[in-house]
This record gives C-alpha cells, structure tokens and sequence, in this order.
C-alpha cells in the first residue's frame, strides 16, 4: 500500500490574538490517499480554512507532524515551503488573489516562470484555453467578471500540474450558475491532471461530489465519512 499523498498526526494550532493566544486546532489527525477528494465542511469558526493552510504549509502548526508526500513540512523553513508549494501544490482562494497590474495570460505564466519553465506562456495559454478563457487572455483582472477571474486562478493553479490541489470556498464569492461551473471546472482539472484535491466549503453539492467528507466543528475532526452526506454542509 502507497503512503498518503498528505498525513496530519495530532496536529494544534495556536495563534496570537488580540486577547491573547487562541487554540484554533486540537490534535488533527488525518491521512489522505493520493488521487482522493475530500471536503472540509463545518461551521463558520470551525477551523476549515485554518486546517487547509497547515495543509500547505501556508500556517506552520503549533505541535504534531504535518507530513505532505513524504516531506514534514513542519521542519521547513519559509523558502523551503515556498519551493515546496511551487512544485508541488496549487492553491485556489475564495478571493481569487490575481495581481492587477498582469494580464491573464501573464498572472497564469509567472509562477511557472518562477519555477524556470521554458514553455511558460505556452503552457498558460493551454490552461486559460481549457478554463474557456481564450477570448480573455491578454485582459487584466479589471476587465473581467469574478467568474472569469475564479477561472484564471484555477488556470493559475493548474497549470505547474501540481500533485496537491487545495481550494479555500472556491465558489464563495460567485452566484448559483457561475459557482456550478467553477466546480465543474476543478473537479475537471483534478481528473486532467491527476491532482490530489482538498478543499473547504459551505456548499452542500460541491460537498456532496468529494469522495469523502471531513466535518469539522470547535477546532476538532467531527465525522469523517467516505459518502458526502445528504443533508447541507453548515
């Protein structure tokens, strides 16, 4: 049996806060099998987006073991987990985070410049094509709908094939029609690229289409369950 693509093992996490530290995870212990999907459901304050990024080493744990295809991201430092998440991971936000002095083509291309492909722009171009933005590759961020700039992140996020492809309400910020299509479109670019897929979500359909579902509620693992539950995430 393969080892998991991504394995938490009694993972907190303590920030600083106004008022003094704050506990936001208690002992997280979660394996993820590569090629899976899994939901991160729960209500608002459970610690969904926070589990997320001790996922990609985007917030370092406070205590535990954060391991992600074999490497402890907790030993890394921050240029270590910055190459780390530039060749291993994508990552889309709920707030799109596009620069807006770059174009479409060129928001997409940058990090895999960064990452010294030769065949940067190329290889952005192919990925705006399969988000169905060929009509919109030399506009700026400005100059297009939150839809269309969900679909350039998910472009962006795409495009170096990462192994990990993690999603924070990727659909928050977009109406009913245009959220459906966003969705559409990641678990399309999971199954192209092969990508293991996290995400975190209050949607009960984008829920429902993971293979599995986590429910958090208070900083700890509720339920974890390999059939996306009927009733609505909270």
């Amino acid at each position: 049996m393969t080892d998991p693509v991504l394995s938490l093992t009694d993972v907190s996490l303590r920030l600083d806060g106004n008022a003094g530290p704050v506990d936001i995870l208690h002992d997280i212990s979660l394996k993820v099998e590569t090629g899976e999907t899994v939901g991160l459901i729960g209500p608002s304050g459970s610690g969904k987006s926070s589990l997320l990024m001790v996922l990609g080493g985007l917030e370092r744990a406070s205590s535990g073991q954060v391991l992600a295809l074999g490497h402890d991201l907790t030993r890394l430092d921050e240029d270590a987990l910055a190459r780390f998440r530039r060749d291993h991971m994508g990552v889309v936000f709920q707030s799109f985070h596009l620069i807006p002095t770059m174009t479409a083509l060129e928001n997409v291309a940058t990090p895999l410049e960064l990452a010294g492909a030769a065949d940067a722009f190329e290889r952005a171009e192919a990925e705006l094509v399969a988000v169905g933005l060929a009509d919109r590759v030399h506009h700026y961020p400005s100059q297009m709908s939150g839809g269309e700039q969900q679909r350039v992140a998910l472009a962006r996020a795409a495009a170096p094939r990462p192994a990990l492809l993690l999603a924070d309400e990727p659909t928050g910020n977009l109406d009913g029609s245009t959220g459906e299509a966003i969705m559409d479109l990641l678990f399309g670019l999971r199954d192209r690229h092969g990508a293991t897929l996290v995400l975190v979500t209050h949607s009960r359909e984008l829920a429902a289409r993971c293979d599995r579902v986590v429910r958090l509620r208070d900083g700890r693992i509720e339920s974890d369950s390999a059939t996306a539950p009927r009733e609505a995430a909270e």
